[in-house]
C-alpha cells in the first residue's frame, strides 16, 4: 500500500506570529519583586510602677575606709546627714568618684551667687526633663519652701510652662529648656539670663544643670526609688 503522506503544516499567519512573540516578551520579563511588609515597632506603654533597683546594699559593718570618709564628709557638710538613698547610696560604690561628686553638689546647691528659690526652680526643671522620680520627690518639697509658687511646681511636673511664674523664673526655664532641647542657647535668652545673674552666676547655673542632669542619670540608671508610699511624680518609662 501507498504510504499515506503526512499534511504539509501551514505557515504561522501575521497575527499567530506577533501573539507569540508578544507571549515570549511577557513571559521573559522578570517579575516586579513585592516589596517587604515592615512590621511597626511595638511601643511599650509607660507603668506607673519602676523595675527593682540595680545597686546591692553595702552594710554599713563592711563599709571601706574610703566609703566610711564618703558618709563622714557629706554627713559634716551643708546637708547635715548622710541618707542611704538617692544619689549617695550610688555614690558608696564608688567613693572616689562619689567625694568629688558630693562637693560639687554642696556648691552647687548651697554656695553658689544663685537665689535659692531660682536653684530649686532650675532643678525641678531637671528633674521634670529626665523624668527623674526621687531627685522630683527630694527637691519639690524644698522649692516650695524657697518660695515658688505650688501652681508653678503643678506645671512643671505635668511639663507644662509655668505662665504665671515670676520673670526670673521664667528667663530660668527658658534656659534650661533650651539648652536641654537645643544643646545651645540663644543670644536672647542668654542675654535675659545674664542680665538677671551676671556672668559668674550664668556660669555657676550652667554647672547647676550640668551637676543636677548627672545625678538625674544616676537615679534613673540605678533605678533609685523613692521614700516609701511617695507616689511616681511621672510615668516610669517602659524600657525592654
Amino acid at each position: 500500500m501507498p504510504a499515506k503522506s503526512m499534511p504539509a503544516k501551514s505557515a504561522p499567519t501575521k497575527s499567530e506570529s506577533s501573539m507569540s512573540k508578544s507571549n515570549t516578551s511577557k513571559s521573559s520579563k522578570p517579575k516586579p519583586r513585592a516589596k517587604p511588609v515592615r512590621a511597626k515597632p511595638v511601643r511599650a506603654k509607660p507603668v506607673r510602677a519602676m523595675a527593682p533597683i540595680r545597686l546591692p546594699l553595702i552594710p554599713q559593718e563592711h563599709f571601706t575606709p574610703e566609703q566610711q570618709a564618703l558618709v563622714a564628709a557629706i554627713g559634716s557638710g551643708p546637708r547635715g546627714q548622710f541618707k542611704m538613698s538617692g544619689p549617695f547610696f550610688c555614690y558608696l560604690h564608688a567613693p572616689g568618684f562619689g567625694e568629688l561628686a558630693q562637693k560639687l553638689g554642696a556648691h552647687c546647691r548651697f554656695g553658689t551667687s544663685i537665689p535659692p528659690r531660682l536653684s530649686e526652680f532650675a532643678i525641678l526643671v531637671t528633674a521634670q526633663h529626665w523624668k527623674s522620680h526621687y531627685e522630683w520627690a527630694a527637691h519639690a518639697p524644698i522649692a516650695e519652701k524657697q518660695g515658688v509658687k505650688p501652681e508653678t511646681i503643678r506645671d512643671l511636673r505635668a511639663g507644662r510652662a509655668p505662665k504665671k511664674a515670676p520673670k526670673d523664673e521664667l528667663a530660668i526655664y527658658a534656659f534650661a529648656k533650651e539648652l536641654y532641647r537645643d544643646k545651645r542657647v540663644s543670644d536672647r535668652t542668654y542675654k535675659s539670663v545674664n542680665a538677671l545673674l551676671g556672668d559668674g552666676g550664668t556660669v555657676e547655673l550652667v554647672g547647676l544643670l550640668g551637676y543636677y542632669a548627672m545625678v538625674a542619670m544616676t537615679l534613673d540608671v540605678f533605678r533609685m526609688p523613692v521614700p516609701e508610699g511617695t507616689p511616681l511624680p511621672f510615668a516610669e518609662p517602659a524600657i525592654r
